[in-house]
């Protein structure tokens, strides 16, 4: 068994048997909208629009510590694959200073060639502490069948990011990606976001990655995006 997975199973274990913390008051639903323009879509490191603009956007709901929602981008993969669309949801919850996430998300592709089966879901567990203006975070990701690969796939991520003040903010992470056939690797980010208004903010990120590619090569992509 790998590594990986044992770090990924652990944690799980772990973050589902802590005592949660409850919302006592009687929650209402609430919504909210996003959209975005970005010139590369990047994921993990890889780009999913083959280095050209992507337009994205999402809906989400949430009820007290339970949330839910859909997400799209644009993407290309150079196989008649025109989109990434996902459906994801779990809950939040404290205990003592630790903030947890535990999550599952369905990604999938509209356009996708018949043969490429890229559909698959990730499970995640997730840990961050924010203290005065820094914000630290640790994640597990693991899917049972990555990319329709038939492929167990685990990604480890630590993030950090500093406020400098309402409008400015410093932030990064970096990630391995752990893959039983193709081969492991290793990607990292760096960036600043600025909100540009109460409801738009653009986002400039610096991105690598271990593996060599055309389309995993150092990159920056910057994203400008609309909440409501």
């Amino acid at each position: 068994m790998r590594p990986a997975f044992i770090a990924a199973t652990v944690a799980v274990t772990f973050a589902l048997s802590l005592p949660l913390t409850a919302q006592a008051q009687e929650a209402q639903p609430e919504f909210s909208f996003n959209a975005a323009i970005t010139n590369d879509y990047v994921w993990r490191g890889a780009s999913q629009s083959n280095e050209d603009p992507a337009l994205q956007g999402g809906i989400d709901v949430t009820y007290g510590s339970f949330y839910a929602g859909t997400w799209a981008s644009s993407v290309d993969f150079g196989d008649g694959t025109d989109a990434e669309w996902d459906f994801y949801a779990g809950f939040n919850a404290t205990t003592g200073a630790i903030d947890w996430d535990l999550g599952v998300t369905y990604y999938t592709y509209v356009g996708e060639p018949d043969e490429a089966d890229y559909h698959f879901v990730e499970f995640k567990v997730a840990a961050s502490h924010t203290f005065d203006q820094f914000t630290l975070g640790a994640a597990v990701h693991f899917s049972p069948d990555f990319y329709g690969v038939d492929e167990e796939a685990t990604y480890l991520e630590g993030t950090a990011e500093y406020a400098i003040n309402d409008r400015w903010s410093l932030s990064g992470g970096v990630g391995r990606q752990f893959l039983d056939v193709t081969g492991d690797y290793t990607a990292w980010n760096l960036g600043v976001g600025v909100n540009l208004t109460d409801k738009v903010a653009l986002d400039v990120r610096y991105w690598d990655a271990s593996v060599d590619g055309p389309l995993t090569d150092a990159r920056v992509a910057a994203t400008l995006g609309v909440a409501f």
